[in-house]
Formats: C-alpha cells, sequence, structure tokens
C-alpha cells in the first residue's frame, strides 16, 4: 500500500460561481481556498444520472451520494428504482402488493398511505402514491385514507398546497358510488414521524398517534390546517404541527383491524423508525404505542437490508456489491469511520453498500458522536470539533489505511434556511479541516475532500414571479474533489466525472488496483 488517505466528505458543501444564496463563498473558508488554489482539484457531478436517478433534474441526497461514493459504481436508485417498478407493473406483481391489497379487498377494510407529499425525488414522489391508489381502485379497493407528511426541504418551502390541491384532484376524479379516498391526517416531515437514527423516538410518536390513532388537532381539511397553522406561526411546511381531518367530531382516517398501510417513501433513513413502531412486537418499548390496530405493513422499500426492516416491501433494492470497504479488507487494510449522529449511517451503512453490519469486524472501526436533539441553526457548528477530534486520533494512532468522516453542518443547518447560521456551520467545517490537513501532515497522510451534495452553495432562489425566497432543498450543483499530498502532487485527468469515480481515485491513491466493475479513477 501507498501512503495512508484521509477522506472528508462535507456535506452539502457545493460547488458554483452564483453568489445568490451562496453561503460557501460567502463564508470566510481560507483551508478550502488555500485546497483548491494550491492543489489539483475538480468538480464532480452528485446528481442525477452521475448517483443513479432519473434525470439531471433530480438532485442528489447523502443516501445515494454515499451509497456512489463507497461503491465506485452507478446503480438505480430511489426515484428511479421505483420508477421502473410501476412502469413495468412488476410492484403490483410482488407478493407483498398482492397480499396487502388482496386482504384489503377481501375485508372490505381500508387501505392507508402515509408519506412525505411532494416530487423532491429525495424521500418519495407523490406520482408514485397516485399510481398506486388508481391501481388500488382498479383492483377493487373500497377505501383509501392519506396520511400527508410536509416536505418544504426537498422542494420550496411553502409550496404544500400545491401537492394537496394535486392529490384532492386525483381522489376527486377516483371518488364515487365504488371508491372512497380521502386525506387522513399530517403534518411537517420535521415534527412528525420522519425521524432518523433515532435520535428523537417523541417525533415518531407524534406522527403515530396521528396516522393510526386519529389523535390530534382536529381539521375539515388538509387545506383549512396548513392554512390555520400556517397564519398562527408562521412556520414553513417542514416545521408546521400536526393535522387530522374530522367528520362530527371523529377522525376519518384512524386506522382499524384488518386495514393495510403502506409507506411510500423510498428512502430509508427516515422510514425505518415508523417501520421499526408497525413492526415491532410487544418487546417494542420506544413508545407507547396504545392500542395497536391488527394491519399489514408494508413500505416501498426495505430500508435495512441487514435488519430486515420492515418485514414487508413492494420494490426489492439494488444490491449493490464490490464496495470500496470490501476492496480494503480484502488486502488487509484497516478502515475507520466516524461521524455525528446524523450523518453517522451515511459513512457506515450507506458507504458500505446498504450493510448494517461491517465487512470484518477486526478490519473496520466505526464511531458515532451522538447529535444535538435541537434546531441545528441554534448550534450550527454542531459537532465538527468532536468528529475532526476524532479523525485526528485516528491519524495520530497509526492504525488506518483509510480513514472517512463526514461533516454534516453544510447540509443540516442549510436546511433550516437559516443564512447566517449556514454562514457559521461552513466556517466552522473549514476550520476543522484546517485541524485535519495539519494532522495529515505530521504521520504522512493524503487528504481527500468532497461532498456528497450542494446544499449551502444555494440558499436563496427566485420563483416564478421573480421574488427572491430562501430555498432549503439541496442543489443541483457538482461538488468539489481535492487531492491534497504534503510530498506529492497527484495529477487528474479532465472528464465528466462523478462521486462514483471517487472509490476507484482513492484505490489508485493507496496503490491497489480496483475492481473490474467500477467506473474509473480520476488519476492520470
Amino acid at each position: 500500500m501507498n501512503k495512508p488517505v484521509v477522506l472528508v466528505v462535507m456535506d452539502g458543501v457545493g460547488e458554483t460561481p452564483e453568489v445568490l444564496g451562496n453561503m460557501v463563498l460567502r463564508a470566510n473558508t481560507p483551508t478550502l481556498d488555500d485546497l483548491k488554489a494550491n492543489n489539483p482539484w475538480q468538480k464532480i457531478k452528485a446528481h442525477g444520472g452521475a448517483v443513479g436517478l432519473p434525470s439531471d433534474d433530480d438532485m442528489g441526497n447523502s443516501e445515494v451520494g454515499h451509497n456512489a461514493l463507497g461503491c465506485g459504481q452507478i446503480y438505480s436508485q430511489g426515484a428511479k428504482l421505483v420508477n421502473e417498478s410501476i412502469d413495468s407493473g412488476s410492484i403490483y406483481e410482488s407478493g407483498t402488493w398482492k397480499d396487502l391489497v388482496g386482504s384489503v379487498v377481501a375485508n372490505g377494510t381500508a387501505l392507508h398511505f402515509i408519506g412525505l407529499l411532494s416530487d423532491g425525488n429525495v424521500h418519495s414522489n407523490i406520482s408514485h402514491l397516485l399510481a398506486m391508489l388508481k391501481q388500488a381502485k382498479k383492483e377493487g379497493v373500497k377505501k383509501a385514507r392519506v396520511h400527508t407528511l410536509l416536505d418544504g426541504r426537498d422542494v420550496p418551502a411553502t409550496s404544500a398546497l400545491e401537492y394537496i390541491d394535486m392529490l384532492e384532484n386525483t381522489l376527486a376524479e377516483l371518488n364515487d358510488a365504488d371508491f372512497d379516498g380521502r386525506i387522513a391526517s399530517g403534518g411537517g416531515r420535521m415534527k412528525i414521524t420522519m425521524d432518523r437514527y433515532q435520535a428523537n423516538w417523541p417525533m415518531v410518536k407524534a406522527g403515530w398517534d396521528v396516522h393510526v390513532h386519529g389523535e390530534g388537532r382536529q381539521f375539515a381539511s388538509a387545506t383549512e390546517a396548513i392554512e390555520t397553522l400556517r397564519k398562527e406561526t408562521g412556520a414553513i411546511d417542514q416545521d408546521l404541527g400536526s393535522f387530522v381531518i374530522a367528520e362530527n367530531g371523529q377522525p376519518i382516517g384512524a386506522m382499524q383491524d384488518g386495514d393495510g398501510v403502506i409507506l411510500f417513501n423510498f428512502r430509508g433513513d427516515r422510514a425505518l423508525e415508523i417501520s421499526m413502531a408497525f413492526d415491532g412486537d410487544a418487546s417494542f418499548d420506544k413508545f407507547d404505542r396504545g392500542a395497536i390496530p391488527a394491519v399489514k405493513y408494508a413500505g416501498m422499500l426495505e430500508y435495512d437490508g441487514d435488519l430486515h426492516i420492515p418485514a414487508h416491501y413492494l420494490v426489492n433494492p439494488p444490491k449493490i456489491k464490490d464496495t470500496l470497504t470490501e476492496l480494503l479488507v480484502s488486502q488487509g487494510i484497516k478502515e475507520y469511520a466516524v461521524s455525528e449522529t446524523q450523518k453517522y449511517g451515511h459513512v457506515t451503512y450507506f458507504w458500505n453498500g446498504n450493510r448494517s453490519g461491517k465487512v470484518s469486524e477486526e478490519l473496520e472501526d466505526y464511531f458515532e458522536i451522538p447529535s444535538d436533539v435541537r434546531s441545528f441553526d441554534e448550534c450550527p457548528w454542531m459537532k465538527a470539533t468532536e468528529v475532526a477530534d476524532a479523525v485526528i486520533g485516528a491519524v495520530e494512532s497509526g492504525k488506518y489505511g483509510f480513514i472517512r468522516c463526514n461533516f454534516p453542518n453544510g447540509d443540516m443547518v442549510g436546511h433550516t434556511g437559516n443564512l447566517d447560521a449556514t454562514e457559521i456551520a461552513v466556517e466552522s467545517v473549514d476550520l476543522q479541516l484546517a485541524r485535519i490537513k495539519k494532522a495529515c501532515d505530521d504521520f504522512g497522510y493524503i487528504l481527500v475532500v468532497t461532498a456528497d451534495h450542494g446544499n449551502s452553495d444555494q440558499m436563496l432562489e427566485k420563483n416564478k414571479k421573480g421574488k427572491v425566497e430562501v430555498r432549503t432543498a439541496h442543489s443541483l450543483n457538482p461538488v468539489p474533489f481535492i487531492i491534497y499530498d504534503k510530498d506529492a502532487r497527484h495529477e487528474m485527468k479532465e472528464g465528466d466525472f462523478g462521486l462514483a469515480n471517487v472509490a476507484p481515485t482513492v484505490a489508485g491513491l493507496l496503490g491497489i488496483k480496483p475492481y473490474d466493475s467500477w467506473e474509473e479513477s480520476m488519476l492520470k
């Protein structure tokens, strides 16, 4: 093996010369500026086809980004995977769909859909929901209820009513004497249901109570709920409180024995906990679920392939093999991976091709730093210092041939829409990058710096009327890829590269032959 390598993922730090809302440019980043000014670097793609998504109009995200970073290949992902299944009809031929829908039809019960209501293509796509509603009616389902999670994060911050209208219009077209489809409950994605990494189980309980039991503040319609909550709080969609649709004081969509439930999100991280609640047996102790109706539950995908969560799902996930970790293990190279809770799963589970366990207990060490349970714009430095401390400790130990870390700041603070806080977040990462760079100098490591997608680089946008609005979604911008080595200059090829080219480049720096299935290295 050549010199060991440290890979730093600056989550949500994209690359663009555009000034509007670009907190990366506005921030004071002397370390990043110096790395780009004096070392080989280029922009690489982190969205669309480069990470297996349907088109270059589709934003990348941390999950598909880390899949591509960690496996050196491009697999059909998320929306594209589900699109292919719906277009071919294979989703409706799956044993899970046939069993769940067949049971609802036979029992004359309700089919419930829970999911993020937008076309952001990061966690979900409303088109998948609409297609399944139409198919459910075609197959004889008489009653459908939709539990809507409001986005405003992967789409414009206050666009919820556009998607509510789209859903209501489709339901109106479907509804007749033989079919009753209604919106039953909802709330902002950062308030209910969609927690991740078991950081905030009360958030999941809040969703469970409104979706399953119909317990919560009642409104006559989802539109009334959103307009009222928005007026009362001034919150953007992702932060709106929960609501229940009721008639005569009774919820219209509380779940009953014999009902079927489909979570139509395809991304795993924020789908796992609600899936655990539905699948959990009597030993489930994360929160009090109350009287649990006997329902059949399925996810759009298997959100965790090793833990098999959920037990039933509609679309098979990509089978990712030949990851960088597998290659390094085959060469006996010891690895270290670290991040705080918000992105810990990304440098482990997603990096290793959606594998929960380690490839080698002997050769892999993981370290998770607990994230604060608070709005990240209140503490935009997050755990950057602690992440850097862990990386530096791993470097100083001399035990590892490859070290990887993720700084979540640019993404998680960027999602809050707070521009000033995001500027501090980017500066916090830059400060810690300087410390890691010095450790690499002192102990003979190569430093590689990149990102998984953009976010903090585009936090303002003009709407259709030309008005500038806050943008909380990921950007479509490329990300930087930098190689720093105090003792050598590693020249890079020119070309159209993406995140999947990172693993073979790292292998090249380590002096290891990559898998034949991988994309090409960026090294000359």
